[in-house]
């Protein structure tokens, strides 16, 4: 909750593993699982990338509003080999400069 009045200023934000507590229908879908939940509003941020084994739902077995956002992109495959190849993409572009 501290971090979503700050969420509209963010340029981009990486999700990685998460669905749950990123998921919008706790807001969005009155009555499912996981409405009132406290989630983190991403999708309030300029650009959401989301780093995943596949579109699955989380522990509450429910599909994410957001993964089908017009600012959401998704990263799926093994988190930790797409974290690393992201690093050395950034550090590449980073010596470049």
């Amino acid at each position: 909750d501290e971090v979503n009045p700050d969420m509209e200023s963010n340029d981009v934000v990486l999700v990685v593993g998460a669905n749950d507590v990123v998921n919008s229908a706790a807001q969005e879908l009155e009555g499912c699982a996981i409405w009132g939940m406290p989630v983190i509003e991403v999708w309030k941020s300029k650009k959401v990338i989301f780093c995943k084994r596949s579109m699955g739902g989380g522990y509450a077995d429910l599909d994410n509003p957001v993964f089908y956002k017009e600012n959401t992109d998704m990263l799926l495959g093994d988190a930790k080999k797409t974290a690393d190849s992201l690093a050395a993409a950034v550090r590449e572009r980073l010596e470049k400069v």
